[in-house]
């Protein structure tokens, strides 16, 4: 798995970004948030019209609000096609009005840089990135596959990371940190 420290890995992936006619996908790279100073979070999971994965996506999409105002992107991203993450946002009630990204690794080029694919079926681990305005990774959580992930730890951890400063162990915004 891609380390801290180094920098994400480059790519140019079609995304899922609307069920609107005509307005449902779009290119997106690495350089996207790097362009806006921004930071970004790319939360990989395993399948599209599965069971745990809409609990976390719809969990990212009612918390969008909050990585955005931390000057946060959201990226979520499988190796399913464009057009199963359309079927599927369309079909199902909580996925229907995404507030970012669903990016389509169907070569499974990036999943692969990242090293998250599983062997078996070469689907992704549940994982997340924190990565900065530079395109450095800052943050790295795998979760396996049976096991969704926790939202307010990853703004937590972004927090913290936004800080600049030491933070104890569950510190959380507006809280002391370590001297």
């Amino acid at each position: 798995m891609i380390n801290l420290g180094q920098k994400f890995p480059e790519f140019k992936k079609q995304a899922t970004v609307s069920t609107a006619p005509g307005k449902e996908f779009k290119d997106i790279t690495n350089n996207d948030h790097i362009n806006k100073k921004r930071w970004m979070v790319m939360f990989w999971y395993p399948k599209d019209f599965t069971f745990v994965c809409p609990t976390e996506i719809i969990d990212f999409n009612d918390k969008f609000k909050e990585f955005d105002s931390r000057n946060c992107d959201v990226i979520g991203a499988s190796t399913d096609t464009e057009f199963s993450h359309l079927g599927w946002m369309t079909s199902h009630p909580g996925l229907k009005d995404l507030h970012f990204p669903l990016l389509a690794d169907t070569s499974k080029s990036l999943g692969e840089a990242l090293g998250i694919l599983e062997d078996g079926e070469k689907i992704a681990y549940r994982a997340t990135f924190i990565v900065d305005p530079n395109g450095v990774v800052k943050w790295v959580c795998a979760n396996d596959l049976s096991v969704g992930r926790n939202v307010d730890e990853v703004i937590r951890v972004l927090d913290a990371l936004q800080s600049g400063k030491l933070t104890p162990c569950g510190w959380k915004k507006g809280e002391k940190t370590l001297n």
